[in-house]
């Protein structure tokens, strides 16, 4: 199997200055492609430019500017372009599939933040100073840089990353190692249902409280953006000290709440995995639940719209995105894959309206967020409970299926 590291890298001031450098260039070469393609697209011939043809003049292009492109590792160059060909089929794949195409666009500066090195010893060295009790790796035109390797790297490292967040910089590794021992068995089976009261409630009845981090940082943010909306809007280089300052202080606090909402996800799925052989969730689809509502029109005024429930929506969309679900369940069965544990997804629709005594379904059963009232059997509950008991029947009915 492949696993991902990310570890913390501790450049000096003038390998800092190398690798904005190396993001600068490799950003620079990612929107001279994209706009050879979109120049080709626009002549008379409509000829279409392919990976082959951009890879093929990385020769020239180095040579005619050595002390920029000809600097970095042909390989990564080579990445850099790949890239961009993977954002153009998936752009084509949109079109067919009849969703939104988003056009692949040109990148700023400071929207480039990773670079790619897709083979360890070409271009870059993982543990480059072995005999050295400071991990260190080394990148073409940068040098050794520190690495705070916090835990050991396990197998044969595959690729090595660079990548910028905020003022930290990040070395990401994937390597090939065997799949893990699988955890011993426990014998129990779970139900859990993801909702925003609690974050998480599971069939035996357990409440993981919904840690909001967004909300709690909410005053903070809100000071931070409001000195940063004073300054008027100006590229990267043309920013004061002060307006630098400003959007290094949003870029932070933002940091610090991903790493939050990041490490209360890992620390609620290897609790599971630990505790539980099988494990059933609802099947979400976040994207399409935190979507705005479409506008209404209003037949009576043109250019006028009705109330259509925007602003409501809006508190709910937050509270979505501050829990955190797709995160949560990608990190959930990459755990379980690991511990050798099965996680099902189920349909979700009717999960907390369905009685798990006589299986009656009426919207009725649940009148309020808390409370579950059958109104055929009169069975009693948290409604939060009974969607995690029948998220795990759902489940288990769907394993046994797959498996006859």
């Amino acid at each position: 199997m492949i696993r991902a590291y990310k570890f913390l890298m501790r450049p000096t001031v003038g390998q800092q200055a190398a690798l904005g450098e190396m993001l600068r260039d490799h950003c620079s070469l990612y929107n001279g492609a994209l706009q050879e393609r979109r120049d080709a697209y626009r002549h008379a011939s409509q000829a279409s430019v392919k990976y082959g043809q951009q890879s093929g003049q990385l020769k020239d292009i180095r040579a005619v500017d050595p002390e920029r492109q000809g600097r970095w590792s042909f390989s990564s160059q080579q990445a850099t372009l790949r890239r961009l060909d993977k954002a153009f089929a998936a752009f084509f794949r949109r079109i067919k599939a009849g969703d939104k195409p988003g056009y692949p666009r040109f990148r700023g500066v400071n929207w480039f933040d990773t670079v790619d090195f897709p083979r360890d010893g070409d271009g870059c060295r993982w543990d480059s100073t072995p005999h050295d009790p400071v991990t260190r790796v080394r990148f073409q035109g940068v040098g050794h840089v520190k690495v705070n390797q916090h835990r050991p790297v396990i197998g044969k490292v595959k690729t090595v990353s660079v990548k910028r967040e905020g003022r930290k910089w990040f070395v990401v590794l994937t390597a090939e190692q065997e799949q893990p021992k699988p955890l011993p068995a426990t014998g129990s089976v779970v139900g859990v249902d993801l909702g925003i009261a609690s974050f998480l409630t599971t069939s035996n009845g357990e409440h993981i409280p919904n840690p909001r981090h967004a909300r709690k940082a909410a005053a903070k943010l809100e000071a931070a953006q409001q000195a940063l909306s004073r300054f008027p809007s100006r590229k990267a280089k043309d920013r004061s000290r002060n307006h630098q300052r400003a959007v290094k202080k949003v870029a932070a606090l933002h940091g610090k709440v991903r790493r939050q909402r990041l490490d209360h996800a890992h620390k609620t799925a290897l609790s599971l995995v630990r505790e539980h052989d099988f494990i059933a969730h609802e099947d979400l689809k976040v994207r399409n639940m935190s979507k705005a509502p479409a506008p209404k029109p209003d037949p009576g005024r043109p250019g006028a719209f009705l109330p259509n429930g925007a602003a409501a929506k809006a508190g709910l969309n937050r509270s979505i995105a501050d829990a955190g679900w797709g995160v949560f369940l990608a990190i959930l069965n990459a755990k379980a894959e690991s511990a050798g544990r099965e996680v099902m997804a189920v349909d979700p629709r009717n999960t907390s309206r369905t009685c798990p005594e006589c299986g009656h379904t009426a919207k009725e059963n649940r009148p309020t967020q808390e409370k579950f009232r059958c109104l055929s059997c009169g069975h009693q509950a948290h409604a939060d409970v009974v969607g995690a008991t029948n998220v795990l029947r759902a489940g288990l009915v769907r394993r046994d299926a797959n498996q006859a």
